[in-house]
């Protein structure tokens, strides 16, 4: 089979575009794909700014801050950094960090780690020890997200960047729509407005799928962590990802399909939402309660 705009051999199939392609055309959709995406949704205020992105040191984020790196090289007045969430997960995130701090030197860029040890004073290995009925990612959920905004916070970013491909914004989507949970559909990253209290978050690569993702790292050569965390085995996602991969297979381009969805419906609740986003009354971090996820969290497994 030949290439869809060369004669060589193409060895990559695109079901969702019904096209094959060589490696050096698969490149280029790749990161016409991604720089389209980072031109929606990054624009400064001014001649330039700071972009945060948070590195797990997994493919998706490493290949999302090799990415943005590349595309700001050049621009003197807009800064990259890279942060890591350290969740205190041994032998899972003390590896991964090890990568991304790698993947961080390779490319010039600064580098720096916070953790629920430093900010909760725990970690969840402790935490998974007494969870009284609630999953892991239920008490992790939160407190990552909230260490996400007080990392980019903290460097004072315009943007923080994550990894979150295709599949995992067509996963979010289905999980909120089983909920009926319209709010937290129009908080879904990309942030197109500014939140009081959270720094605007980007996904350069939600209209790509994962597979092209992995793929795309290894033909660039970008180092990155493949492990998997000890306690996603008992995630609710788990079961949103089978689905909505069952789905694609049948019916290849469902899952831009639903990217396309979330831009339509969030532009339509938006409009008409009260601000999604109040502070904490005990810790004074950005909530939609009255008391934030983490510390009525913090409460139940203590």
């Amino acid at each position: 089979m030949k290439c869809e705009f060369c004669s060589k051999e193409a060895a990559i199939q695109i079901p969702y575009m019904k096209v094959a392609l060589c490696e050096s055309h698969f490149v280029a959709h790749f990161e016409k794909e991604f720089k389209k995406e980072v031109r929606r949704q990054i624009k400064f205020s001014g001649s330039g700014g700071k972009i945060a992105v948070a590195l797990s040191g997994g493919k998706d984020s490493s290949v999302t801050l090799y990415s943005i790196a590349t595309i700001f090289a050049g621009r003197r007045k807009v800064e990259v950094e890279a942060f890591t969430v350290d969740e205190g997960i041994r032998g899972y995130r003390d590896k991964s960090l090890e990568t991304a701090k790698t993947l961080c030197n390779s490319l010039g860029i600064k580098h720096t780690v916070i953790g629920y040890e430093e900010i909760y004073g725990t970690t969840m290995d402790a935490e998974v020890t007494d969870l009284k009925g609630k999953t892991p990612c239920a008490v992790c959920g939160p407190m990552r997200r909230q260490l996400i905004n007080l990392a980019a916070d903290r460097s004072n970013a315009d943007f923080v960047a994550l990894g979150m491909n295709s599949d995992d914004i067509s996963q979010s989507l289905l999980m909120n729509v089983s909920r009926g949970d319209l709010d937290r559909i129009a908080r879904m990253a990309p942030h197109k407005k500014e939140i009081p209290g959270l720094v605007r978050r980007v996904v350069p690569l939600r209209r790509l799928p994962e597979k092209e993702v992995l793929l795309y790292a290894m033909i660039k050569g970008i180092g990155f962590d493949s492990g998997w965390c000890p306690y996603y085995a008992q995630a609710q996602r788990n079961l949103f990802r089978n689905i909505v991969d069952m789905i694609e297979e049948k019916y290849p381009g469902s899952k831009l399909a639903m990217t396309r969805f979330q831009d339509i419906i969030q532009e339509k609740l938006t409009d008409g939402m009260k601000s999604p986003v109040n502070r904490c009354r005990i810790c004074g971090e950005p909530t939609t309660n009255e008391i934030c996820s983490v510390c009525i969290n913090t409460e139940v497994v203590s």
